[in-house]
C-alpha cells in the first residue's frame, strides 16, 4: 500500500514549494500549530511560478527545493486537498494538483524518505502560462531563503 510510505508513527509526511512553506501565505492558516517538524529538504521535479501568485510542480529531474513537513494528525491531507483542489476520486486530468509521493532528501542528499506532493499536469502549467525556475526556488517575494535554518515547531 503506497500510503505506508509517507507515514511515520501515526503522521503524515508532506513536501511543500510554495505557499505553504514556512513564512509564506498559507502556511500560518493551514499548517502552524500542526506541524510537528519542518525541515529544508529536496525532491526532483520541475518548479514553475505561475503569474495568478504561487507556484506549481511537474514530475522532472531538476531538483526542487522546498519543506519536508510531518504532521501528527492525518486529517491535514483533507484541508489540503481541498486547497490544492484535488479530488482523491476523480480524474487526475481534472483536479488542479494531483497528490503523489516523492522521495525527499536533505540539503546534503541523503534520503528521508518518502513524503506526499502536490503536482500539476504540464499542460495545465502551459495553460496557466507558467514560468520556469531552473533554480528549483519560489518564494512570494522573490527573496532567496536559501538561509532559512530547520527548526522544531512546538504547538
Amino acid at each position: 500500500m503506497t500510503q505506508l510510505k509517507t507515514k511515520f508513527s501515526g503522521g503524515v509526511r508532506i513536501f511543500v514549494y510554495g505557499t505553504l512553506k514556512p513564512g509564506e501565505e498559507n502556511y500560518q492558516r493551514y499548517c502552524a500549530g500542526k506541524v510537528v517538524l519542518a525541515q529544508k529538504a529536496t525532491t526532483l521535479g520541475q518548479l514553475f511560478a505561475l503569474p495568478i501568485g504561487y507556484p506549481a510542480m511537474t514530475i522532472g529531474e531538476s531538483t526542487v527545493h522546498g519543506y519536508l513537513l510531518s504532521f501528527a494528525d492525518l486529517g491535514i491531507l483533507d484541508a489540503l486537498d481541498e486547497l490544492e483542489d484535488y479530488q482523491p476520486e476523480g480524474e487526475m486530468s481534472e483536479n488542479l494538483y494531483n497528490r503523489l509521493e516523492v522521495e525527499v532528501k536533505n540539503p546534503l542528499g541523503l534520503s528521508l524518505g518518502w513524503a506526499w506532493v502536490y503536482l500539476m499536469n504540464p499542460a495545465k502549467v502551459e495553460m496557466l502560462k507558467g514560468v520556469h525556475l531552473p533554480d528549483g526556488w519560489w518564494n512570494s517575494d522573490n527573496k532567496s531563503h536559501h538561509q532559512t535554518a530547520d527548526y522544531v515547531l512546538d504547538d
